[in-house]
C-alpha cells in the first residue's frame, strides 16, 4: 500500500525551530521524480515550500522560506524531511508531503499542522 505520512508538527514561539518528517511506504522515495513539501493556511491555497530532485542534489524554496527551511531525503530511512527556523506567524499552516512519480502523477500525504504564535 502506498503511504506517505508526515509527522512533526506542533505549536511553537515565534523564532522557533520544527523539523517535519514524511515516511514513505510502498515504494521508494528516491526513485521518485521530485519529492516536495506543500502548505495550505486556512482561507489560503496550496503553496510550494520546498522540492528537491531525484539526485537528491537540487533544490529550491519559495522566497518567503528560503534561508530558513531545509528539505532533505533520507535514502536509508525512506524518508522526506523538512527543517525550519525562525518560524514566523505567517508559516502557520497545515504541511503536506507530496512524491511525483512523474511530473503529472503523485503522492499526498494526510498533513501535519504547524502553528507559530506566542
Amino acid at each position: 500500500q502506498v503511504q506517505l505520512v508526515e509527522s512533526g508538527g506542533d505549536t511553537v514561539q515565534p523564532g522557533g525551530s520544527l523539523r517535519l518528517s514524511c515516511a514513505a511506504s510502498g515504494f521508494i522515495l528516491a526513485n521518485m521524480y521530485r519529492l516536495n513539501w506543500y502548505r495550505q493556511a486556512p482561507g489560503r491555497e496550496r503553496e510550494l515550500v520546498a522540492g528537491i530532485d531525484s539526485t537528491g542534489r537540487r533544490t529550491n524554496y519559495a522566497d518567503s522560506v528560503r534561508g530558513r527551511f531545509i528539505i532533505s531525503r533520507s535514502n536509508a530511512e525512506n524518508t522526506l524531511s523538512l527543517q525550519m527556523k525562525d518560524l514566523k506567524p505567517e508559516d502557520t499552516a497545515v504541511y503536506y508531503c507530496n512524491a511525483l512519480r512523474s511530473p503529472t502523477v503523485g503522492y499526498w500525504g494526510q498533513g501535519t499542522q504547524v502553528t507559530v504564535s506566542s
